[in-house]
């Protein structure tokens, strides 16, 4: 398998089938065990795990730092990203099943808060300039 690259791939995990809001707003710090990272937030009740050799690295040395991009922009990106996505899981005969292995979980309608929002947007560029991919259809974003 290439990289075991979806269990490496974003799996955003439900926790609960909907956001809390009586919980406090405070974003839990990343949890990292080599090349795994896992963000998750008191706000929303999910979580998502990045299972990816060189992704920590990339992210802490090319991506745009937290706070460059809004919440809102990273919401958007993402809807696109993850609706090309799961197409690409659905079409194994066409696009490489080692890398489109499972589809994501992300609804449009739930907050995941920005952390999350932020890590899922980066790995979409990350997996986009590795693997020589293009999910958006036109020039992959340089970040």
């Amino acid at each position: 398998m290439k990289n075991f690259i979806l269990i490496a791939i974003i799996l955003l995990i439900a926790l609960s089938c909907g956001t809390n809001k009586n919980t406090t707003n405070m974003e839990k710090p990343p949890v990292q065990v080599g090349d795994t990272i896992s963000i998750s937030s008191d706000k929303t009740e999910y979580e998502i795990l990045i299972i990816e050799p060189g992704f920590n690295a990339w992210l802490n040395s090319i991506a745009q730092p937290k706070g460059y991009y809004s919440q809102e922009y990273l919401e958007n990106r993402n809807v696109f990203y993850v609706n090309e996505w799961n197409s690409r899981v659905n079409q194994r005969r066409r696009y490489n099943a080692d890398l489109y292995e499972l589809p994501i979980d992300y609804s449009p309608n739930i907050d995941y808060g920005y952390d999350v929002n932020y890590q899922l947007y980066n790995y979409f560029i990350y997996f986009q300039n590795r693997y020589k991919q293009n999910l958006l259809g036109g020039r992959v974003p340089p970040n």
